[in-house]
């Protein structure tokens, strides 16, 4: 629909609403996930009908995903937050902005004047832009909450971001390129082009570390399958394919029922056997590289995402602040996110559309939404580009970065971000406050439209135990991973998408699924350790027998047998 020559092809959304000439646009970078393609976003009438992909040389050579292209619906959604809200025995109601950072600033206030600044986690950040992260990073520092995270238990430790990082041109050119992570295809489909690109046509080679087949297992020269939990066996055991001065090493969280140390373990040993390569971090989240690099990532292990949801479950927080996070939906160990909003004390969300954690909430603020504000943003690589403010905010709602510099005021705190004029303020403070992005300034951006490249801050990688052990009882092990299309909200909420969530299944090898005796469809029992899911069994090829996968956030139920903290998850399966 985008390089059609004639304008014969059309998408739905946008056929008979507007015609080219009445459409005006500014240039802008998706943040549906993490690959960072410059986009433009064109408008009529103050509403947002299309995106189209923009040639950025070093990032997307002018592609979009399908999910990138057509989200802007969610923008647009009815069902948009437009005001902030608060609990009363009504439930939640609509009231003024000043009653409702009140409310917030005085709930802020109780949870510290109760248990001091361990008592507050903050979670999310990823949604929105480097300037949101920021301030909501300044005012938890000033506040001294130490919990904090912009990941939810889904990703690795944010230590992987000091590593020699490779940048996307790099990996896309490297003679060796090893993929320790997710099925980029499903993940951050624009890297899966450009590096099946440098396979098919570059002469790359490709050495794939999978539980179960990916979009690029059949373009990989050594595709690698081991079982959930032998990451590291399987690294070691292929050393001779890991070799190559350029070699660069895609890694990210392959199995959201797999300890994160697997992979770090894995990834480890790899930079041990061969020290020359450099790192691609293949972290999903729109802005999670961002919102980790200028101040929400956890100081350590015992304040991460996990952490923050077990303090939370234990009722150890007397409140929850979740900036365009959704636990119930987002972390993949579904009974923790449960406990962890139940155990809360209070809870404050900050976010564009309502979702199962906003309907638990005690103030909900209105954010302002993609396309409706400006700043920055950070891709995989390090690379900081330009949002465009392309239309008018939805309703009352605010920017991030502005809700936290007001309620910094309210409490009248030191050390945070309270006078400002606009983003560009929050931009600039970045530039001189944050390690590595001191070249980020406003006219560096202005004078490279791809954006300006941030350099690693050094950190070591933390001590990664690896103790997936062996087979226990049960049949199968499970391996969980997302598709490009779930309940999230930009899919669920924009109506030419929503239907292609593929929805909940148990996917087994064809000859599992005989030694069940049953048919394609049918309901199983998958039994974990602490609870059981029902879900239609799906026969599978690409799935190695031994072995049940899931699609992430379908419905089903299957994050229920996740548990965060253990190092892989295994399942018995009974038919009804």
């Amino acid at each position: 629909v985008q390089i059609c020559p004639v304008g014969a092809l059309t998408a739905e959304p946008y056929r008979f609403k507007a015609r080219p000439w009445d459409l005006t646009q500014k240039e802008s970078t998706c943040t549906t996930c993490a690959v960072g393609c410059r986009v433009v976003v064109q408008a009529s009438r103050d509403e947002i009908l299309r995106y189209q992909g923009v040639d950025s040389d070093p990032v997307n050579h002018g592609w979009l995903c399908d999910r990138g292209r057509f989200d802007f619906e969610a923008v647009n959604n009815e069902h948009r937050l437009a005001d902030p809200m608060v609990k009363t025995d009504a439930g939640l109601t609509t009231t003024s902005w000043s009653a409702a950072l009140t409310t917030s600033a005085q709930l802020i206030q109780e949870a510290l004047d109760a248990g001091g600044p361990d008592s507050i986690g903050i979670l999310g950040g990823a949604r929105g832009t480097n300037e949101d992260a920021f301030a909501w990073a300044q005012l938890a520092d000033a506040l001294g909450i130490t919990y904090r995270d912009a990941q939810l238990g889904d990703g690795l430790p944010a230590s992987i971001l000091g590593l020699e990082r490779a940048t996307i041109d790099a990996a896309a050119s490297a003679s060796t390129i090893v993929l320790l992570g997710p099925d980029l295809k499903e993940e951050l489909p624009v890297l899966y082009l450009r590096l099946r690109e440098a396979v098919t046509e570059g002469g790359s080679t490709l050495v794939e570390f999978s539980s179960v087949e990916t979009g690029l297992s059949r373009y990989a020269t050594h595709s690698v399958r081991h079982q959930p939990g032998l990451q590291l066996e399987a690294v070691r055991e292929h050393a001779e394919l890991l070799s190559g001065d350029d070699a660069v090493v895609v890694v990210g969280r392959p199995n959201l029922a797999e300890s994160a140390d697997e992979t770090m373990a894995a990834l480890g040993a790899l930079l041990e056997i061969n020290p020359n390569v450099s790192v691609l971090p293949a972290l999903r989240r729109g802005n999670v590289v961002g919102a980790l690099s200028v101040g929400m990532a956890p100081v350590d292990d015992d304040h991460d995402g996990l952490a923050t949801l077990h303090a939370a479950a234990a009722g150890r927080l007397d409140l929850l602040i979740l900036l365009g996070a959704d636990p119930l939906n987002d972390c993949p160990d579904a009974h923790l996110a449960r406990r962890a909003l139940a155990g809360a004390r209070r809870v404050i969300s900050i976010d564009t559309h309502p979702s199962e954690s906003t309907k638990l909430a005690d103030v909900v603020l209105a954010a302002a939404a993609y396309g409706e504000k400006a700043g920055t943003t950070t891709n995989i690589e390090g690379r900081v580009s330009v949002l465009a403010d392309k239309v008018t905010t939805t309703g009352t709602a605010r920017p991030d970065w502005m809700i936290a510099a007001e309620l910094a005021l309210t409490l009248d705190v030191e050390g945070a971000i309270t006078v400002i004029t606009g983003v560009d303020d929050v931009t600039a403070a970045i530039a001189d406050e944050v390690p590595g992005f001191s070249g980020v300034t406003a006219d560096a951006l202005a004078a490279d439209p791809n954006g300006v490249l941030v350099e690693p801050v050094a950190a070591p990688l933390p001590e990664a135990s690896h103790d997936a052990g062996q087979r226990n009882s049960y049949d199968h092990r499970l391996v969980v991973s997302r598709k490009l299309y779930d309940r999230a909200v930009g899919t669920a909420m924009s109506h030419s998408i929503a239907k292609l969530a593929p929805g909940p299944g148990a996917h087994l090898h064809p000859l599992d699924v005989e030694a069940l005796g049953v048919e394609d469809g049918t309901d199983v029992q998958l039994i974990g350790a602490r609870t059981t899911a029902v879900l239609p069994v799906v026969a599978n090829s690409s799935v190695p027998r031994g072995i049940v996968w899931a699609p992430f956030n379908q419905g089903g139920a299957i994050e229920d047998l996740i548990d965060g903290d253990a190092a892989v998850t295994d399942v018995k399966i009974e038919v009804l």
